[in-house]
């Protein structure tokens, strides 16, 4: 994958859980979101935030750590639940 395929609403909402990814360094599709600040608790805020935004309902089996592992990993998530819901 060359850049991201999310929407700009999705890399803003992104950035506001990684408090140690600077506002000058991208957000590359393999960026460890760990790495850059999230943890437990900013992941269940991340979680209810991606819902709201973009309409989705992540799925029980979507809950793990790979999801929430890169942008790249939680982007496909909501694609795959939009697409569900069309």
């Amino acid at each position: 994958m060359i850049g991201p395929d999310w929407p700009d609403e999705f890399e803003k909402l992104l950035r506001n859980y990684l408090p140690l990814l600077g506002d000058d360094l991208p957000l590359a599709p393999a960026t460890a979101l760990v790495d850059h600040g999230l943890d437990s608790l900013s992941t269940v805020g991340l979680l209810v935030d991606v819902e709201e935004s973009f309409g989705v309902q992540f799925p029980d089996d979507a809950l793990t750590p790979d999801t929430f592992a890169t942008p790249a990993s939680l982007w496909s998530v909501v694609v795959r639940q939009r697409e569900a819901a069309e």
